[in-house]
């Protein structure tokens, strides 16, 4: 496995580049139906990896693992995409912030919005729901894969976020997928200052390939 960029090589660039770069490698990586709390929020770490079950009796702990939180990563949990109780709330939030977590995202749902809103944490989930998940829902795994919205994710990939949603990135296509969404954003731009410099639309995006920029050659 390649060893992990920093984070920062990928600040700035749109998940809408990084999703491109992704379909050109024929690797799935955006996570559909997960969205972000507020307009003009944006998420960048490496992930802290939670599984939620239904709980049982006696009813298990449904928050503790923030404590184990390295900062600068982000928490994601997977709570199977169930809407009907919360996993994250405000203490968790005001914790998570205080001690650097970049930010969560959460298959399921969260609440207490308003505390995220105010101090601008960065949260992305299926929607924000008031019915708690303790006596519902416990925790079962910590550093394991888990899945968000069918994506993939295990500790320590990539996780970007913007107004358009989350991209997951596995560690090992790093590298690939920073040069190809850098292309991306070239070439896009190229085709941007081309066009509003009085080329028609069709000629500066057949110029610069615009409709192969996230086609996959080989795909897997």
């Amino acid at each position: 496995m390649s060893d992990p960029l920093p984070a920062t090589e990928f600040a700035g660039l749109p998940t809408a580049a990084l999703s491109d770069a992704m379909d050109r490698l024929a690797l799935p990586a955006a996570c559909q139906g997960i969205k972000p709390l507020a307009p003009g929020q944006r998420l960048l770490g490496r992930a802290f990896t939670v599984r939620y079950v239904a709980t049982g009796r006696p009813p298990g702990t449904v928050g503790d693992f923030v404590d184990d939180v390295p900062p600068g990563d982000v928490v994601v949990i997977d709570n199977g995409g169930r809407e009907d109780c919360t996993v994250w709330g405000d203490i968790l939030t005001a914790v998570a912030s205080q001690r650097g977590v970049a930010g969560t995202v959460i298959d399921g749902v969260c609440r207490d919005v308003h505390r995220a809103r105010d101090i601008g944490y960065p949260v992305y989930s299926r929607g924000w729901f008031m019915r708690t998940g303790k006596d519902r829902v416990t925790v079962s795994d910590v550093g394991t894969p888990v899945s968000v919205a069918g994506i993939r994710v295990r500790a320590g990939d990539l996780l970007v976020g913007d107004d358009d949603g989350v991209v997951v990135i596995p560690v090992e296509y790093e590298q690939e997928v920073l040069a190809l969404a850098r292309e991306i954003e070239e070439r896009e731009g190229a085709i941007l200052a081309a066009a509003l410099a009085g080329s028609s639309l069709r000629e500066a995006r057949a110029a610069h390939g615009y409709h192969q920029l996230q086609r996959a050659a080989d795909p897997r």
